[in-house]
This record gives C-alpha cells, sequence and structure tokens, in this order.
C-alpha cells in the first residue's frame, strides 16, 4: 500500500514546518512519506538543528523549500499542515489541492530573544509540543 503524503507549511521552513517533518518521520516515517515546505524559505534555524539534534535527528545542511516549488510540479498531498503562529498574525499559506487541511499554530523560534541557551530552552518547548501533537494526531487516525 503506498503512504499516504504529508506536507508541513510555515513561513521560511527553517524551524517549525523542519520539526514537524523529522519528528513524524521518525515516529511514523513507515505510513507516511513526508515533506515541508515555506512560502517564504529562509535559512534554517541553527538552534532548531541542536534541537533536533538531541532527539537523534541531523538535519544539518538540509535546504529549506519553496511551497510554490511543490506547486509548479503538481506534488499532491494526503494532509497539508500549517504551523504557522497566529498569534504573531503570520500568513499561513493555502496550498491547493489537498486533501486534508490541518493547521496546528506554534509559536516562531526564529522570534525568540535572549541567549543562545535561553533560545535553545524555548526551543525545546516548541519541539516538544509539536511532537505531542503529532502523537495525539497519530492516535486520532488510528
Amino acid at each position: 500500500m503506498a503512504k499516504e503524503k504529508v506536507l508541513f507549511v510555515c513561513i521560511h521552513n527553517s524551524a517549525r514546518s523542519q520539526m514537524a517533518e523529522e519528528i513524524l518521520r521518525k515516529l511514523a516515517g513507515d505510513k507516511f512519506e513526508v515533506e515541508s515546505a515555506g512560502i517564504e524559505p529562509g535559512k534554517l534555524n541553527p538552534v532548531v538543528v541542536a534541537a533536533l539534534k538531541e532527539e537523534g535527528v541531523d538535519i544539518f545542511g538540509k535546504e529549506t523549500r519553496s511551497v510554490m516549488d511543490c506547486v509548479k510540479k503538481g506534488m499532491l498531498y494526503s494532509y497539508v499542515i500549517t504551523v504557522c503562529d497566529e498569534t504573531a498574525a503570520e500568513r499561513c499559506p493555502v496550498f491547493p489541492g489537498a486533501a486534508k487541511r490541518l493547521h496546528w499554530g506554534f509559536p516562531d523560534p526564529s522570534r525568540f530573544e535572549g541567549s543562545y541557551e535561553e533560545k535553545l530552552a524555548l526551543t525545546r518547548v516548541v519541539r516538544d509540543e509539536i511532537s505531542q501533537k503529532i502523537k495525539e494526531w497519530l492516535r486520532s487516525l488510528a
């Protein structure tokens, strides 16, 4: 049976969508083909790289992707999950052709202030919130 395709989307594809992609791949990569993209791709957030590495996931050197690249290639997904933070008034994109659209709002690690350790601590919280949300979603599908 073919794996269902999941696309996680945020603004820059530098933090939240990357974390969600890698966490879902780690938890259920045998059931889903997982990707992530952003509406304005940026550079991978090094604090996110460190927070994922603590969980055994190494994304050092990974490129960010544009949602428009997915659209231009005619990619189709079973689920498109936006992870933008509505409290920060971010503009979450709408992806055409998605079978099911979900929205899970999480704070943007690129907006965290303070020392590296303070940013890492806050990013861990977001990472863990994303992980918990994905686990809940997987249980709801079972």
